[in-house]
């Protein structure tokens, strides 16, 4: 990972940079509130995380933690400070910081916390990880994995795909904009013969685009009277 800590203590930063390092994390410290700031603004989309106190000459982490959001909403912060009152753990919070530790701490604890943030922030999909790579169906703004049947759009993951949702998925993407009808989807997916109602593809639909609309544009279209087509160009 990559860290920018903003820590106007000293001995706290030397402490971490040796737990950093034990990791092979890559950190970058700064004692300043405006300085650590700057930093962040030279590459705000290259931070896998931000340990920001909250008292800090020059610019407070609360300020920069608002300005932050304002750049980059995805980046996790762990808001670290002495204070340990409920109004301000609640401030730090709703100002965009996704976890809050006082002072003092144990470095272990710290350590367990941003590994368990981090994890939480790859599940989420708020980051497509180093599985890009390895992409078996891409469109203009979908990608699917389908090794590790996972599916993003805009690099933020659909998620809870169920196994005939994920299939539906990949043989439209595969086919950008060709119609596909309830027979044919039928056929194809369900890969035997199907004795039941040819509606049971759109009950499917529904709660493929339901999943879809919850992290980004619907790509899911109905044509009416045929069946369905897959159709990102314009969204």
């Amino acid at each position: 990972m990559d860290i920018l800590m903003i820590e106007d203590n000293e001995a706290v930063c030397e402490m971490m940079g040796m737990f950093f390092e034990k990791e092979s994390w890559n950190a970058a410290f700064y004692h300043d509130g405006k300085e650590g700031y700057e930093a962040f603004i030279m590459k705000p989309s290259n931070w896998d995380l931000i340990i920001l106190d909250l008292n800090l000459p020059s610019m407070d982490g609360m300020q920069i933690c608002r300005s932050i959001r304002q750049v980059n909403e995805d980046v996790p912060i762990i808001m670290l400070t002495a204070r340990d009152s409920e109004s301000n753990q609640v401030i730090g919070l709703e100002m965009g910081a996704d976890d809050y530790v006082t002072k003092p701490f144990s470095p272990l604890t710290m350590m367990a916390r941003i590994k368990a943030l981090h994890r939480r922030v790859q599940r989420s999909g708020k980051k497509v990880d180093t599985i890009q790579n390895e992409f078996d169906v891409e469109t203009t703004h979908v990608a699917i994995n389908t090794k590790t049947h996972e599916a993003f759009i805009n690099g933020h993951k659909i998620e809870a795909l169920t196994p005939k949702e994920f299939d539906l998925l990949v043989v439209m993407a595969k086919h950008p904009r060709q119609v596909f009808s309830r027979e044919h989807l039928l056929t194809t997916i369900w890969e035997e013969p199907f004795f039941g109602d040819e509606r049971t593809i759109d009950a499917h639909i529904k709660k493929l685009r339901q999943k879809i609309e919850a992290v980004g544009p619907q790509v899911i279209q109905t044509v009416w009277g045929i069946g369905y087509k897959f159709d990102d160009l314009g969204v």
